[in-house]
């Protein structure tokens, strides 16, 4: 009678997909449902997979750090440093041309990077070359 119960129980477990619970999101192969090129904001964070094929600017955010996992490609990422041309593009975003005298550092695919908030970083791409990334936004006190 056990064994019947549980054969049961299989099978009808099998036969329903029960719904994501609340504060649950799954990015299936690191892909956001739905639109691409779209973020998603939650309480204290923002999800993105951004994709670039030339140079970036230069970012700087005040209030939010960046943590960044590399899917393909690869770039050089320069950090920390002067921004050249800075200019305020809205509350808390800063944007720039270049940086004088920052860190570069070669990423590619599997690399996790995190950049604190008030850092200026920008990321360079070879001719020919592109790389994809994942991009958690998080809200610093």
């Amino acid at each position: 009678m056990i064994a019947q119960l549980v054969l049961l129980s299989a099978m009808f477990s099998s036969q329903s997909v029960a719904a994501d619970p609340s504060g649950f999101v799954l990015w299936p192969k690191g892909a956001p449902p739905g639109d691409p090129n779209s973020k998603v904001s939650y309480a204290n964070h923002t999800l993105s997979v951004s994709h670039r094929e030339k140079d970036g600017l230069v970012e700087i955010h005040e209030k939010f750090a960046d943590v960044i996992v590399v899917q393909t490609g690869r770039a050089v990422l320069v950090v920390g440093g002067e921004v050249i041309e800075a200019a305020s593009t809205e509350s808390g975003e800063i944007r720039g041309k270049s940086i004088r005298g920052g860190v570069e550092r070669m990423v590619s695919a599997g690399d996790v990077i995190r950049i604190a908030a008030g850092m200026p970083h920008q990321f360079l791409i070879a001719a020919g070359k592109q790389i994809t990334y994942v991009l958690v936004k998080i809200a610093v006190p």
